[in-house]
């Protein structure tokens, strides 16, 4: 070849790979622009900012995103769009969460429209079915054209909400119209928002029956001691159920009041059983919050045959704290199925038989029970693991995934779209997005190997908290390694080696505070991997040597991990090595792990007693989970089985000889 041609060659490639590189680049630079105009929709969504929505839609015509950018502007304007329009949405992104969504929010807008032509028209075509004022408002359409007995099914939803609503409401406003019956469940639910403190749930469920009630409902919110010693005449019937929530009342703000109250003479004549069996249930269950060790004698003043499930579960809490195992099997044999057949209860009722069995039918009973639930799935299968005699390892990893069932995830276009909405920044919009792809309930939805292989791929893409959600709904099969990623593993494992931290208690509490996300933040300003406050992260800083530490590097991954197990060790150093209380306190604060172990001179639990009887939520819930994930992850990273028991060990009051040290952390 001659060197002009060679020239000439070389001249032409370079200009294809200019035009190429060109182009990619054009490319890139326009993704971001139209990722931005996204993110700037969805800011304006959030803001119902109507205007800039449908001045920035055109933008975003075929982004992988349009559905939700789509979605933002016609869910801003529902109440003004038209029934083709909103046809048109469904049509062109059928099958989709956003045209699910959509629907979600426009049959609440026709129930409140009392449309029930419309409403019915669309009803069936809803997929997820998760929103109980939707469910509501389908049961009032049925009612009404119908005539059909929906009593039984709106109380049940009703009575499990926890805040004030509309869909539910309406439809026990017009039961109350029609069947006597709804009259009680009415003050039923009076009675939760009153025990819960939820003034707005007792305000509306009274006003269904008598608007002129609410004033005397608000007094008795205010101030229910005087309005009981207002009472000094017979009650009327129709003001017996306002002493109730008095009493109840009372009882939220102080239960040995309310205790000593209810017995006087006026109510005991006065009220019935059942209404007196309830207030016992709020008294005990605001007792035994309280750590008290009055709360199983005010169980055991009522009939659990009248009680709350709620009121049930703490009775049992309050009867494993005294050792009263007899009273711990009366409360849960009293719980509706659902929550009686939940592996808290079915491993506490075994212990209760097993700790009572005076024949072998009753030990082989309890036997049932703990085979019935034992497993690596959470912390009570794993208790019950170990009351059988075993111990927690790894189980065999499921078949490996094919090809065709990875590819079948990565082109799920559901889970495309939620990838993608995640990687930049809108998380909770892609959150909801997966979930709904993912679920089960949704037609279409996915069996275990389908699971699996979604969590693969958010494993593979770093999505670390749909990864372990989607892993952890498996029915059939468990893949331990997938739900107990180990992310940033060399700097976890170097640091807890260089203060002498269990890696394994490490990971499981990360694995509950933030599922791996970096930048995670709550709502009271927890930040990073390990969820530190800001003011924890200043104090632990100081305390650790990190003398530059700046505000902003909270979310840096080395710097979060070596202030969070730097707190972590102090802390578990502070409560004398106990890993329970150790997690109470990284979530509640130290203070409170401090007296919820009880006085000097008191008695010692097992810890898991300990654990199911803190009274936050939240943290019970928590500290159970930190537990259970070491001891998975324990297994994991040794290749050796283990004891969650010997990790919980017992919990009991400080050694009065010792120095407080938890006084000093925050």
């Amino acid at each position: 070849m001659q060197f002009s041609a060679i020239l000439t060659s070389i001249a032409l490639l370079g200009a294809m790979l200019s035009a190429t590189f060109t182009t990619a680049n054009a490319q890139g630079r326009d993704n971001a622009r139209a990722d931005a105009v996204i993110s700037d929709m969805a800011q304006a969504y959030k803001q119902r900012d109507r205007k800039r929505l449908g001045q920035l839609l055109p933008l975003v015509r075929g982004h992988v995103l349009e559905p939700w950018a789509a979605y933002w502007d016609l869910s801003a304007r529902l109440d003004a769009a038209s029934t083709p329009e909103i046809n048109e949405f469904m049509t062109r992104f059928a099958g989709s969460y956003q045209e699910d969504r959509l629907r979600n929010e426009w049959l609440l807008q026709l129930g409140r429209n009392r449309d029930w032509t419309s409403f019915n028209r669309e009803y069936p075509k809803y997929r997820m079915n998760d929103d109980r004022s939707v469910r509501c408002y389908a049961l009032l359409a049925d009612h009404l054209s119908s005539g059909a007995n929906v009593n039984a099914q709106v109380q049940e939803t009703w009575l499990s909400l926890k805040d004030a609503e509309e869909g539910c409401a309406s439809a026990a406003e017009q039961l109350v119209k029609d069947h006597s019956i709804m009259r009680q469940v009415a003050w039923l639910r009076a009675r939760l928002g009153m025990e819960n403190d939820r003034l707005r749930v007792t305000t509306q469920a009274v006003g269904l029956l008598n608007d002129n009630w609410n004033k005397t409902v608000n007094s008795i919110y205010l101030n229910p001691g005087k309005y009981l010693e207002d009472k000094l005449t017979a009650i009327q019937p129709k003001t017996r159920e306002l002493v109730s929530l008095a009493l109840i009342r009372q009882a939220y703000l102080e239960p040995a009041d309310a205790a000593v109250e209810i017995e006087k003479l006026r109510w005991k004549a006065q009220l019935t059983q059942e209404e007196r069996s309830w207030i016992w249930g709020v008294i005990g269950k605001r007792a035994a919050q309280k750590l008290s060790d009055d709360a199983p004698g005010y169980f055991a003043k009522g009939q659990t045959k009248f009680m709350h499930e709620d009121h049930l579960a703490w009775m049992a809490r309050a009867a494993l704290r005294a050792g009263r195992w007899a009273q711990v099997q009366e409360a849960i044999d009293a719980m509706p199925e659902a929550l009686r057949s939940d592996s808290t209860w079915v491993y506490w009722r075994a212990r209760a038989l097993m700790q009572q069995a005076k024949t072998e039918g009753a030990r082989a009973e309890a036997l049932r029970l703990l085979e019935g639930i034992a497993g690596v799935r959470g912390f009570y299968e794993q208790l019950a693991l170990e009351e059988l005699g075993q111990r927690i390892s790894t189980p065999p990893r499921p078949d490996a995934l094919t090809l065709e069932e990875k590819d079948a995830a990565r082109q799920n276009p559901g889970l495309t779209r939620a990838l993608y909405a995640i990687q930049i920044g809108l998380r909770s919009d892609g959150v909801r997005e997966w979930n709904y792809s993912t679920n089960l309930h949704v037609r279409g939805g996915m069996d275990d190997r389908s699971l699996l292989a979604a969590a693969d791929l958010a494993c593979r893409n770093e999505v670390w908290d749909r990864c372990i959600n989607t892993s952890e709904r498996t029915k059939g099969v468990v893949d331990l390694e997938q739900r107990f990623p180990m992310p940033f593993k060399n700097a976890v494992l170097a640091r807890t080696k260089q203060i002498g931290l269990d890696p394994a208690y490490v990971y499981g509490l990360i694995r509950q505070e933030s599922r791996f996300i970096m930048d995670a933040r709550s709502g009271v300003g927890a930040a990073g991997l390990m969820q530190v406050m800001p003011a924890t992260a200043r104090w632990t800083a100081k305390k650790i040597g990190l003398t530059d530490f700046q505000a902003h590097q909270i979310t840096d991954r080395d710097t979060n991990i070596a202030i969070g197990t730097g707190y972590l060790k102090l802390v578990l150093d502070t409560f004398g090595g106990s890993m329970p209380m150790a997690a109470a306190a990284y979530n509640a604060g130290p203070n409170r792990p401090r007296m919820w172990r009880g006085q000097s001179g008191g008695p010692v639990w097992e810890a898991a007693i300990w654990a199911e009887n803190v009274p936050f939520a939240e943290t019970r819930d928590y500290v159970k989970k930190v537990l259970s994930n070491t001891t998975s992850y324990s297994a994991l990273i040794t290749g050796q089985s283990q004891s969650l028991k010997a990790r919980l060990g017992s919990v009991g009051p400080k050694d009065a000889n010792l120095p407080d040290l938890a006084l000093d952390l925050p």
